[in-house]
């Protein structure tokens, strides 16, 4: 059976902003941030209808150093949003979350597109942004988590090293649970869209396996090194307090 994947009319897609209306109903209701929600949507469909248009020209392009930049854009804005969870020192661990997704994330990138997939060429946009994305989006997840837990722990007097690790392990725990979840609550959204797409399940299950080996380790490497590094400026914070 020969099976295409359905093209979503606009005026169907319209169905979906229902229920978000009707949560973002409940924020008002509740007298939450629902003004924050709106702005939330709103940014998410125009990054959305951009990098579509966006990403239709890039896959086409034979030129690697469009695809470094659109590589070097995701790490620096993944940097900035990671310490929006401790926005009064965003500035003085940017460097610090910089260089832990770059190095965490990028040497999980390389492993996976140059050993595993074996692009060729090595910048083939089709795959290295996609992959990118998810890599740098699930380290810059981590170090956000690990950033808010820590400094939340160190002001109840918790000693670095085990804030450290209570820090680490709160930073694991999402991609924890969806390696747990996999296959029994869950197909993830790669899987799920190469389903979709027509690709044999069989195919698909080595996709995911490979997505989800690489985000647990980008995450894991990428919040460790994190929190390593900010170490030295934590006693130098401390001891201008």
């Amino acid at each position: 059976m020969n099976e295409t994947i359905t093209t979503i009319p606009f005026s169907s897609l319209v169905l979906v902003f229902l229920p978000v209306a009707v949560v973002i109903g409940l924020l008002h209701t509740w007298s939450l941030e629902w003004k924050n929600a709106i702005y939330a949507i709103l940014r998410m469909l125009i990054q959305l209808l951009l990098i579509g248009y966006f990403l239709s020209y890039i896959f086409e392009s034979e030129d690697a150093s469009i695809t470094v930049g659109v590589l070097s854009v995701m790490v620096f804005a993944a940097s900035w949003i990671a310490l929006g969870s401790i926005q009064h020192k965003r500035r003085a661990f940017y460097q610090f979350a910089l260089l832990s997704i770059l190095v965490g994330g990028g040497l999980t990138l390389l492993l996976v597109t140059q050993f595993v997939l074996q692009l060729d060429p090595w910048f083939m946009p089709r795959y290295m942004i996609p992959l990118a994305g998810m890599i740098f989006a699930s380290s810059m997840n981590g170090v956000s988590l690990a950033a808010e837990r820590l400094e939340s722990e160190m002001t109840r007097d918790v000693s670095y090293f085990k804030a450290r690790g209570i820090a680490l392990r709160a930073a694991l725990i999402p991609i924890t649970n969806s390696l747990f979840a996999v296959g029994l609550v869950s197909l993830p959204g790669m899987m799920t869209g190469q389903i979709l797409s027509g690709i044999s399940p069989l195919i698909a299950v080595r996709y995911q396996i490979m997505v989800m080996c690489m985000i647990f380790s980008a995450v894991g490497f990428s919040t460790a090194m994190f929190l390593m590094l900010i170490k030295p400026q934590l006693s130098e914070l401390a001891s201008e307090e």
